[in-house]
């Protein structure tokens, strides 16, 4: 087991071309199970790459335990990568496929076969040990993956988008096996998904990186509750936190009929005279007393335990806010309503810099 630790480490793939990974500071602890998330093109499967040995680093370092391992070839860096395909060799049985690493570094063949018994053991695919990869479903065909690199018993575990392949309830499904496993094992491991339900799901952590620039890294419930800016608060979240901009005036900011009042520290912070104010759909809740901001429904999504409501707040046409409310709902396109947030429910931000306000 180890740590893994980021020093200023940057990938540029050609003179003069902005960053892929732009000096990511990162420290990963021993045993944790963070993941990596964001946008396509964000950096986070060249960040694993990196990390692996398969991207080099033009600077800063990269650590494994207390192993500078920057300039160290994929081989000798104790780490076990899987793939978003599963990369099994067709001709080979499952039994040979997890077992073939160890074949190849001449690992006895009387403890071979037990580390792989007991990997099948663990992946629950000892009764496929004698198929070839074309007999298995694409949960088994990954879970053979998995198994090859439990097998190396490496430092480091790195997942590379393993289940974008697979359906959507195998996906539930097997996400809810690879954390309990890993937490089971032990085992240091980074993953990357673009998937932000998978990220806040499975990880210990989560870092969310933007155009190669590390944006926050915290545990998923801090950064669904104090997201570090306007970024981080729209990504993560299903629906996306409503966000409006509102002119800053005195201590006060008006959006439409909702009026939100500034402490002394938040006005300090601001750099400009515009707010950025966010609140999520199970923050924002249709009033009966006629008091916040007034919109009318444009759509409504039924979701049986939930209902989502769309609407257009008065004299904002181009503006779309989202308030969820629980069960099925008796509203309807078209109608009138009020929107009020629960107390605390805001997020306020410097709309110049996107960066959060103090509390």
């Amino acid at each position: 087991m180890a740590t893994v630790t980021f020093e200023g480490a940057s990938r540029i793939y050609s003179d003069g071309a902005k960053p892929a990974v732009d000096a990511l500071n990162l420290e990963i602890t021993d045993g944790e199970f963070l993941v990596l998330v964001g946008p396509s093109g964000c950096g986070k499967s060249t960040t694993l790459r990196m990390l692996a040995g398969l991207e080099p680093i033009d600077h800063g370092r990269v650590f494994i335990g207390d192993r500078d391992v920057t300039m160290m070839p994929p081989k000798d860096r104790d780490i076990a990568m899987v793939f978003q395909s599963y990369a099994l060799y067709p001709h080979m049985t499952v039994a040979e496929n997890i077992g073939f690493h160890l074949k190849v570094k001449g690992v006895a063949k009387e403890e071979r076969q037990q580390r792989i018994l007991e990997a099948a053991r663990l992946l629950d695919l000892e009764e496929y040990l004698d198929r070839k990869p074309a007999k298995l479903s694409g949960g088994q065909r990954q879970r053979v993956a998995m198994g090859r690199a439990i097998v190396r018993q490496p430092q480091v575990f790195l997942m590379d988008e393993p289940l974008s392949n697979l359906d959507a309830k195998l996906r539930v499904q097997t996400r809810t096996q690879i954390a309990a496993l890993q937490r089971r094992l032990g085992v240091t491991t980074v993953y990357v998904t673009h998937d932000q339900v998978e990220a806040m799901t499975m990880g210990d952590r989560v870092a969310v990186l933007k155009d190669g620039l590390l944006q926050q890294c915290a545990s998923p419930r801090e950064l669904f509750t104090r997201p570090a800016n306007v970024f981080v608060a729209g990504f993560i979240g299903s629906p996306a936190m409503n966000m409006v901009t509102c002119d800053v005036k005195g201590d006060t900011a008006e959006f439409s009929s909702l009026v939100v009042t500034l402490s002394p520290a938040q006005q300090a912070a601001l750099t400009s005279g515009q707010l950025t104010v966010g609140v999520r759909p199970e923050g924002l809740h249709v009033s009966t007393d006629g008091t916040g901001m007034h919109a009318t429904i444009a759509t409504i999504e039924e979701l049986g335990s939930d209902s989502y409501l769309y609407c257009t707040p008065d004299g904002h046409p181009d503006v779309s806010v989202v308030s969820r409310t629980e069960g099925l709902s008796t509203a309807r396109a078209g109608d009138a309503v009020v929107l009020r947030p629960d107390p605390g429910a805001l997020h306020l931000f410097d709309t110049a810099t996107g960066a959060r306000l103090p509390d």
